[in-house]
């Protein structure tokens, strides 16, 4: 009964809201993730954490699809998706903020910021990234970071936050003039959690700490200390709008380690970081409870990643999981480099500990052999080939320890890449109607200004 007064009262909120224009919009984009992560975690979340109320966003109260194909492909990259989602505007992959034609394309974030609302545009990632990038700056290839850069500093967004700038140094590895561009823009660069309290300027950026890695904030299954996390950079860019600009602003929202985390086929750190996006949500989320009629929240993904599935039970060994296939991987690496001696007893022992391997985790005599075949190619003959993904490249054996890993826990994929696939679209507040359906991805950001535009 609680659940259906619950929908009631979102359904009821909804039509209330459909006649006005929201003054507050949040804009959430779970990068890579599909409808098969969505429901990994939404079971994760029921049988593991035992929780009798849905992911927020399967709580909102309109449910969509989206189409994510490119300009130039069918399956498309975060750099093109990123620009439909931002701009209403198909482009070939790789490209940032143009159109086929490199005719740069505007954002709503800008079209917004000439409505007078502030604006917010954040990521687990690099600020820098495709799909934040997409909100700000127009470059033919995405991986142009020092332009990328110089046009961040300039867009006059009150907030933006990420991992770290990646155009910040040239081919030397010597520091450039993109820190210069920012002070004479007057943004204030601050970094880690201990950063946020030290905002005090009306434009922020707000980085992971210095020294920690520039392309993520880190997984959440890592659980390393003193770094950023979604949620509390969701926090504090709410804070910064509520503060510089409290009649009207918009959130943008990347969880970006999604997408990094299938590409590298790791279903536990997959599932934990649409947890943490999920957590971030609830921020807008719970603003909303506040301003129903005056909110509006949609939530969708770039594209699918990995063609991620449910095969079978097991869900609940995803906790025995310590460390992420990245984090396992330097692991491994670093153990190759120190010439160190180490053992197959040594390995079974750090298996047993992050993974539950031969305890909570079955390993049947066959996949015992392999493991230790792989170990012995790996670490005594050196002579294992890497499988390379678009973030990361990982030894055989770390593929091998994980390939048994997602057996056990029931996940299967179908690449390391992206996919066609459609992508879920969830929408609550002021005009979320509109959302119904199937969507093309180049219509989302153009339904949303319709919405602001009264129409």
């Amino acid at each position: 009964m609680r659940k259906f007064l619950l929908s009631a009262a979102f359904a009821a909120a909804a039509l209330t809201a459909a006649a006005q224009s929201p003054k507050y919009i949040f804009y959430y984009i779970g990068d890579g993730m599909g409808m098969g992560p969505v429901m990994a975690a939404e079971t994760y979340n029921r049988e593991v954490l035992d929780n009798d109320q849905h992911l927020t966003m399967l709580q909102f109260p309109v449910v969509g699809w989206c189409t994510t194909y490119s300009a130039s492909s069918t399956v498309t990259d975060s750099a093109a998706a990123g620009t439909a989602l931002s701009a209403g505007t198909k482009t070939k992959n790789g490209m940032l903020g143009m159109g086929p034609d490199t005719t740069a394309v505007y954002s709503i974030a800008t079209d917004l910021q000439k409505m007078g609302y502030g604006i917010g545009v954040a990521t687990s990632v690099a600020p820098d990234d495709a799909t934040p990038g997409a909100f700000y700056a127009h470059v033919p290839n995405r991986s142009m970071f020092y332009d990328i850069d110089t046009q961040m500093a300039s867009t006059g967004y009150q907030f933006m936050a990420g991992a770290g700038l990646r155009g910040i140094k040239d081919k030397n590895g010597n520091y450039n003039d993109v820190l210069d561009k920012f002070a004479a823009q007057n943004v204030q660069i601050v970094y880690g959690p201990k950063g946020i309290d030290e905002i005090n300027s009306d434009k922020v950026l707000l980085l992971n700490p210095v020294g920690t890695n520039d392309n993520d904030i880190s997984y959440t299954i890592d659980s390393i200390s003193g770094v950023l996390t979604l949620p509390k950079i969701a926090g504090a860019c709410l804070k910064q709008l509520e503060k510089t600009s409290p009649d009207r602003f918009f959130m943008m929202i990347e969880g970006g380690n999604i997408d990094h985390a299938l590409h590298a086929n790791d279903g536990g750190a997959a599932v934990k970081e649409i947890i943490n996006f999920n957590q971030a949500l609830e921020v807008a989320f719970d603003f909303y409870r506040q301003h129903p009629d005056e909110t509006l929240i949609v939530v969708t993904a770039d594209h699918d990643t990995g063609g991620m599935a449910l095969n079978g039970n097991g869900i609940e060994k995803i906790d025995y999981q310590r460390v992420s296939k990245e984090v396992f991987s330097d692991y491994c690496r670093s153990i190759l480099r120190s010439r160190m001696v180490y053992t197959w007893a040594d390995m079974k022992q750090y298996l047993t500990e992050n993974f539950g391997f031969y305890t909570r985790v079955k390993i049947s005599e066959n996949n015992d052999k392999r493991l230790r075949e792989m170990f012995d190619k790996t670490f005594e003959m050196r002579n294992s080939a890497d499988q390379k993904t678009l973030y990361a490249n990982f030894n055989e054996f770390s593929v091998l320890v994980f390939r048994i890993f997602n057996e056990a826990a029931g996940f299967a994929f179908t690449t390391s890449s992206h996919t066609g696939n459609p992508v879920p679209v969830f929408a609550i507040g002021v005009g979320a109607e509109k959302f119904r359906g199937y969507n093309n991805n180049k219509d989302i950001p153009m339904l949303i200004l319709d919405t602001v535009k009264g129409k």
